[in-house]
């Protein structure tokens, strides 16, 4: 028997169950400690993955209706918000780029003219993986990108006679891959899951507020990633590559490589027309106030301008892509149907558990209570404040799903936000930058440990790299708040 399991498995309920007959958080309203308690369960399960994190996101719907927090209904219409209609529309549109190998191209490319030194092929993957995961999920970005990866990491392994260097290259190579990954998601909303939760809560919560929206998120976290991608790079030359290495790769190597590709195909075109034009409707969906100009948006072209989200935008374009037939293969649309039977469903799920526990927490007038238990926060100083959270969530992000502890995080912010009077976002999006700093453990994100998964890494090159950039992240995320925090 797997005791170990079965005792996390108890834990969740037991935790939960104590906590509601030994405590009335709440005299006068019980739902308050009910609520509490399903949100003990939760994160029980959810911090030491008792089961698949998918599963634990339906209790919700069994135990919200079950204790009379809320509905049914009310319940399950947090499963299909349309937040996770963005993420599957954005998803199929990767999964058109990943189908006609325009991945590879783009790759390619930026590799051809980044040149052959260990340094520029580091900074050329690393530049490769950012800029594509910040329209693609962090994870399908490493999976598409990783045998490419692999496949210079063997001709270099040709060119070094000593096994040290090699290894030293191939560790750089595959770190950079998986950070930048993970750094490239921060830079948009659609680049990684916590963005996108984010985003839904905070105009669920704050829906007259108007100042957040696609553009918005990118004018404040792009130079961020930009500036950590930087770091991140510098840390792993220093780390990896010392100066006296000398890689004589051909240079014609890339070139070849993308030489074999062919000249570029219809549906090549066609699929980067059309992620181009969705993230160019995405930019432009709201009005665009540049100081002393401001530039309408194209929603403003439709009498109910504000039916049109984000979402739609994702939806349309991918359905476009079931329509347009396809010149190479004869009787089939650049996307059909068994191309999305991929879509991860268990991030789907999370997303929805999410929700459902925060309008649990709105609703059992849990939000309420924990704004009044932390009214000593009032006094501290906000950016101190920022920092320490931020060194709390991403502590909890090494250890568990950032989605999840985004999911757990927001609602207590929400409460926090309310006792210490101050703008939403200023706890918010520090919170959701910093649930993506997972970069010590294999564990930490999906990208971690896929290139783990390739046995040439050691754990403790990602433990020495990863706690400088968790540090050095930490500092500029509260930076980035104290001189945005100035516009909110």
């Amino acid at each position: 028997m797997n005791y170990s399991k079965n005792l996390k498995l108890i834990l969740g309920p037991l935790l939960a169950f104590m906590l509601y007959i030994s405590v009335d958080l709440s005299p006068g309203n019980p739902m308050v400690t009910k609520m509490a308690a399903v949100a003990i369960w939760m994160a029980t399960w959810w911090l030491t993955e008792a089961v698949h994190l998918a599963v634990t996101a339906l209790l919700p719907i069994i135990l919200l209706p079950l204790f009379g927090i809320a509905d049914s209904k009310t319940t399950a219409y947090q499963y299909m918000d349309p937040i996770i209609f963005l993420f599957i529309g954005g998803f199929i549109i990767a999964f058109a780029i990943e189908r006609w190998h325009l991945h590879q191209r783009i790759a390619l490319k930026i590799l051809m003219n980044v040149g052959t030194s260990p340094s520029r092929i580091l900074l050329g993957i690393m530049l490769t993986s950012y800029l594509i995961s910040m329209w693609i999920s962090n994870t399908a970005t490493v999976m598409m990108l990783l045998s490419a990866v692999l496949a210079v990491i063997i001709q270099i392994e040709k060119h070094f006679k000593e096994e040290h260097h090699s290894h030293k290259m191939a560790s750089a190579l595959l770190i950079g891959l998986a950070y930048s990954a993970t750094i490239g998601g921060m830079a948009t909303l659609v680049g990684t899951p916590t963005n996108m939760i984010f985003f839904r809560e905070y105009t669920e919560k704050f829906p007259l507020n108007n100042d957040m929206n696609f553009l918005s998120w990118f004018l404040i976290a792009f130079p961020l990633s930009f500036v950590i991608l930087l770091v991140a790079f510098g840390v792993l030359k220093t780390m990896f590559i010392k100066k006296d290495t000398v890689l004589l790769l051909d240079k014609g190597y890339f070139a070849t490589a993308y030489q074999k590709l062919g000249k570029m195909s219809f549906e090549e075109k066609v699929v980067a027309t059309i992620f181009s034009i969705t993230a160019l409707l995405w930019f432009t969906r709201a009005d665009i106030d540049f100081g002393v100009v401001k530039m309408s948006g194209w929603s403003n072209l439709f009498p109910n301008k504000d039916y049109l989200q984000d979402s739609t935008v994702a939806i349309v374009m991918a359905l476009l892509l079931f329509f347009i037939p396809s010149k190479k293969e004869k009787g089939r649309a650049l996307i059909i149907w068994e191309d999305v039977t991929r879509l991860p469903f268990d991030i789907i799920l999370l997303f929805g558990g999410g929700f459902a526990l925060a309008k649990g927490f709105e609703l059992s007038g849990l939000s309420n209570w924990l704004g009044s238990q932390l009214q000593f926060t009032s006094h501290a100083n906000i950016y101190i404040f920022i920092f320490g959270m931020c060194i709390l969530v991403t502590i909890i992000s090494e250890f568990a799903s950032n989605v999840a502890c985004i999911q757990l995080m927001l609602p207590i912010l929400l409460a926090l936000q309310k006792t210490m009077d101050i703008h939403p976002l200023l706890l918010m999006i520090p919170a959701t930058l910093a649930a993506s700093l997972g970069f010590m453990l294999p564990v930490a994100t999906a990208p971690n440990t896929i290139v783990f998964g390739s046995n040439r890494l050691r754990v403790k090159d990602m433990l020495k790299a990863g706690l400088v950039l968790d540090i050095v992240g930490i500092v500029l995320i509260t930076i980035t708040m104290i001189i945005a925090g100035q516009l909110f």
